[in-house]
């Protein structure tokens, strides 16, 4: 995983400026259709893959307008990844216990 790009023994998730993150339905508490699952590593992940239906194309395409109007960068391989453009910490990595 680490070779193919999936996996980065750092990353801006211990920068504290990265998140992985889905839509879900108010009404109903089921998560949106998005194509395949959080952290399925395969090109099905990747933004714009045809490999998908329409509806969960269009739930990808309002996610990243989110996510991109909030100040975020999308990760091309993975629809979920969403990285801070102004991170605070750009070149401080935190390692410690999450309990």
């Amino acid at each position: 995983m680490f070779d193919r790009g999936y996996v980065a023994a750092r990353s801006g998730h211990s920068r504290g400026s990265t998140v992985d993150l889905t839509l879900y339905h108010l009404d109903t508490g089921e998560l949106a259709a998005m194509g395949g699952t959080h952290d399925l590593m395969d090109a099905i992940s990747h933004h714009g893959t045809p490999k998908i239906t329409h509806p969960e194309a269009e739930n990808r395409r309002h996610l990243h307008s989110i996510m991109d109007t909030a100040g975020f960068n999308s990760y091309a391989r993975e629809w979920w990844h969403y990285t801070l453009r102004s991170e605070p910490y750009p070149d401080t990595y935190f390692d410690f216990p999450i309990t």
